[in-house]
């Protein structure tokens, strides 16, 4: 690793994404897919004036149909959202998809009735994708850590860098010493003489997660770094590091492979020479 911390931070890019970053449609469309058949059965409820006797004519035929109705607000279940009832209880939001009056009343209350009623929306599958597009948008923080991963891969890949991915510590058994601390590795690279153990990611923003995350890598660092076979590399980049500047330079000094994306390249040529050198 070469340059100084300052000129490290210097070098730390406002963000990682691409055009692919912002919306998974291929996760859209499963979600949807998944729901497609009850949410169709709930659009007879569309356009009918009288909503609540079309809710207890669908509710005869089929009650299974209405436990999709969270997602008519942009919840999931996986959510479990605590709504306060009309007497002031706390329920989960799901309790209400269980009787025909909760039904009712959950549609009147949400604002449902009047959306139904007028027909603002023709089809409520191409309504819900809408909603799985807009919900999707706050998987992008965890996003954007997949999107280093993959960014890396891709350059190691086209250099021509064999790597294996996601693992797990107990894989090396040698490294007794790291106990609890770390439960798998983005990335191991073996070369001649030395095996590599890699971590990758990518901080749009701030917080005291930074802190933690720096001090931690710092630990585990010395402690695989002790075994002359291994060594522990940290690949990460992001602006957000500015808000915990202090304690990165504290690993910066620690850690003798630590890498962002515009240094990444040293890294790589200098495993290159090591394959190199072995071959010849």
């Amino acid at each position: 690793m070469t340059g100084n911390f300052d000129e490290f931070m210097r070098q730390l890019k406002e963000t990682n994404a691409t055009l692919s970053f912002f919306t998974d449609f291929s996760k859209v469309s499963g979600n949807v897919a998944k729901i497609a058949m009850k949410l169709s059965q709930l659009n007879f409820l569309l356009g009918k004036e009288d909503w609540r006797a079309a809710v207890a004519m669908l509710y005869e035929e089929n009650s299974k149909c209405f436990s999709v109705l969270d997602i008519l607000i942009a919840v999931r279940k996986k959510d479990k959202k605590i709504v306060l009832n009309r007497a002031l209880e706390p329920v989960l939001v799901e309790t209400y998809f269980s009787t025909l009056e909760g039904i009712c009343e959950y549609i009147q209350e949400t604002g449902l009735a009047e959306v139904f009623r007028s027909k603002k929306v023709s089809s409520l599958v191409d309504y819900v994708f809408g909603v799985e597009a807009g919900l999707d948008t706050n998987a992008r923080k965890n996003r954007s850590g997949q999107l280093m991963a993959s960014t890396v891969a891709s350059v190691f890949s086209r250099a021509g860098v064999p790597f294996s991915e996601e693992v797990n510590s107990s894989a090396f058994p040698e490294l007794k010493n790291l106990g609890k601390d770390l439960k798998h590795f983005d990335f191991v690279i073996q070369t001649p003489g030395k095996t590599f153990l890699v971590e990758t990611n990518f901080y749009n923003s701030g917080g005291s997660k930074l802190n933690e995350v720096a001090r931690s890598y710092s630990d585990v660092a010395a402690k695989i770094n002790l075994h002359a076979g291994y060594e522990f590399v940290w690949i990460t980049d992001g602006r957000g590091w500015e808000s915990a500047r202090n304690k990165l330079e504290e690993a910066f000094l620690s850690i003798s492979r630590i890498y962002n994306l515009a240094t990444l390249h040293e890294f790589v040529e200098e495993v290159k020479e090591r394959m190199s050198s072995a071959a010849s």
